[in-house]
């Protein structure tokens, strides 16, 4: 992404494998353009989400006003637990890693040991909150016992972070505790952990961080310095120094090196692929039929698809010929037949990512019994942009704005989500609730990582792009026991909505969701495989097609799940159970698709030209209006 921040040796972190790019959702339907107007994408971001009166605007000076209570101090944790949860990540644990073992390699009990002789109580102050992580950074660590019921109220920032860079093992541990940006304060965002920090929130509000746009930069010492007799610089990347992968854009600084496109170096060196390419994007064969997203489809309404971006592999032929010199590209060309450039494992935030918290690659963070509120990105990720590895248990995101994706928590590293609630909350593009990657809208395109959620709920987001409740672009994504509902996308997927990517849904609800556009439930495409086990597609609705799922040019699978009580509703509404189209393939695998409805026949699944839907004997599909099935075999 452009305006990066971090550093790129830090990441540890694998993302997903890069594959072929294809343009994601267009306007979707034709007509749909005229429905979005994402023209108007300024009136909308600057709607009334500021905090109110009990909120971060009013909270209490950063000055000196209570000290940690006795009784914090005297249980060792100045904190309630959290029910003798397991907060750290083993090696038997999703994750993959260990994190048992002490910074000197000590085992865990004397890691215990050290932790309590390390705990530091930190007034109800926001300097000393400050100078306590500073003297934590440089003391490898520690855990911060914050003041129960204080709010500590940011003023000042340095590039754009409230609070030191995390660059060490650090806890802040609350009861009723608020960090929040003060409401007349330049825009910044609260929390960053760096690489090598590994950040865990316990019993805290992150509150009202913003970063709309470029703070001014500030050396470290001028920031830090009256906190610490030796600051250590947290600057992740001055984005002037960066490698800038396209030298004519204004907001190149920071971007990811051009190398990173190896689409310009795949066969010819990086001085002989200008020719071929001209400077305006070219997509590829088989997407020439999905246009920018603010053009009309070219489909007609009866297969209209919204359509993937085209990746950006052709803007690194520019840079390789314009800009020789100042790009990885031009220094590391390689004659005709050498190996295709290196693609890096590891996405980069960009400079306004992560209003609340942004974890870079390679750092790590655990959020637990907290809440993530009323913050607004000005990139992607308004309340939690994570690019490493980082849990939220317990926990809520609510309320928060990204003016591109993901409007609660954006992903593009390892996510896990237990046993919480993303809700109301609003990513101005797409992902309302979580977005696990973006496609090249307006942003660059950055791959989604793997995310889990379980046990949660992720109701009552809104976008008016693709994916209200959750979107996934060339990602993997796992909703366990949870629940999509309530969420709104004007153009696709009103609750989940996918694009080269693996979903899976196990003993999960997506219930109650709607879409101008197609996919009410689910909208499935471009590539991707969907399997959809003991589930329930219920009472969504859609504009177009598919009011409980939409499945194009994609391979989906149902068993022992509902599709029931879906409606599509628009004058050309059709297949309100189940839209299939564009070589799509459905099997149902003793499933019931029941008592869906649309305007047009059929009220079940629709099945297009070229695509399969296959049912087993012990599915049915029955009751649906004004009938139940198109072109699909053994059914009426």
């Amino acid at each position: 992404m452009s305006n990066d921040v971090t550093s790129t040796d830090g990441g540890a972190l694998t993302a997903p494998p890069p594959r072929r790019r294809r343009a994601l959702w267009v306007a979707g339907v034709a007509g749909l353009t005229g429905v979005v107007g994402l023209a108007a994408l300024g009136g909308v971001a600057a709607r009334d989400d500021k905090p109110k009166s009990d909120q971060v605007s009013d909270a209490q000076p950063s000055t000196n006003r209570q000290n940690v209570s006795d009784d914090g101090g005297a249980d060792k944790g100045g904190a309630k637990d959290d029910g003798g949860q397991d907060d750290e990540w083993g090696g038997d644990d999703w994750s993959g890693f260990d994190d048992r073992s002490g910074k000197d390699g000590k085992d865990r009990e004397d890691g215990k040991h050290d932790e309590k002789d390390r705990t530091r109580q930190v007034p109800c102050d926001s300097d000393k909150l400050i100078q306590a992580i500073t003297f934590a950074n440089n003391d490898d660590g520690g855990v911060l016992e914050l003041a129960r019921g204080c709010t500590y109220t940011l003023t000042r920032n340095q590039d754009g972070n409230g609070l030191p860079v995390i660059t060490e093992r650090i806890t802040l541990k609350g009861e009723h505790t608020t960090i929040g940006r003060e409401a007349t304060a330049d825009y910044f965002r609260i929390l960053n952990v760096g690489a090598g920090g590994h950040l865990t929130l316990k019993g805290l509000s992150i509150r009202g961080g913003q970063t709309l746009q470029f703070p001014t930069a500030a050396d470290p010492a001028t920031v830090w310095a009256p906190y610490s007799a030796q600051v250590r610089p947290t600057r992740a990347t001055p984005p002037a120094t960066a490698p800038v992968a396209k030298p004519t854009t204004a907001a190149a600084p920071g971007a990811k090196p051009a190398a990173a496109k190896p689409a310009a170096t795949a066969a010819k060196p990086a001085t002989k692929a200008a020719p071929a390419k001209p400077a305006t994007k070219a997509a590829p064969a088989k997407a020439t039929a999905k246009a920018a997203l603010t053009t009309t489809a070219t489909k007609p309404a009866a297969t209209a698809a919204p359509a993937k971006p085209v990746a950006a592999a052709p803007k690194a032929a520019p840079t390789a010929t314009k800009a020789a010199p100042a790009t990885p590209v031009a220094a590391t060309a390689k004659p005709a037949g050498a190996a295709t450039a290196v693609v890096p494992l590891v996405e980069q935030p960009g400079f306004t990512d992560g209003a609340g918290v942004l974890v870079q690659p390679g750092g790590r963070a655990e959020i637990l019994d907290s809440e993530l509120l009323y913050n607004q990105s000005g990139g992607n990720g308004g309340g939690l942009a994570n690019f490493g590895s980082t849990r939220l248990s317990k926990t809520t995101v609510a309320h928060n704005t990204a003016f591109f994706f993901g409007g609660g928590i954006f992903n593009a590293g390892v996510l896990q989500i237990d046993e919480s609630k993303i809700k109301d909350n609003t990513g101005i593009v797409g992902g309302g609730g979580i977005s696990n990657g973006a496609p090249d809208i307006f942003t660059e395109d950055v791959d989604g990582g793997s995310v889990w959620v379980y046990k949660s709920e992720v109701t009552d987001n809104e976008t008016l792009g693709f994916g209200g409740g959750v979107l996934d672009v060339e990602g993997t994504t796992t909703l366990h026991q949870t629940t999509v509902s309530d969420n709104t996308a004007v153009l696709a997927g009103g609750g989940v909505a996918v694009a080269d990517s693996q979903l899976t849904l196990r003993d999960a609800s997506v219930v109650k969701n709607s879409t101008a556009g197609v996919g009410g439930g689910l909208a499935v495409a471009f590539d991707s495989v969907a399997t959809i086990e003991n589930s329930r597609i219920k009472d969504n609705t859609a504009g177009f097609f598919g009011a409980g799922l939409y499945n194009e040019d994609s391979v989906t699978t149902l068993r022992e799940s509902e599709v029931t009580g879906n409606r599509a509703v628009g004058p050309a509404g059709s297949g309100g159970g189940i839209y299939n189209t564009d070589g799509g393939e459905v099997s149902l695998h003793r499933t019931k698709v029941t008592h869906n409805f649309a305007t047009l026949p059929p009220g079940g699944i629709s099945n297009g030209l070229f695509s399969l839907v296959r049912l087993d004997d012990e599915s049915v599909v029955s009751a649906n209006r004004p009938t139940n099935c198109l072109n699909v075999p053994d059914c009426f």
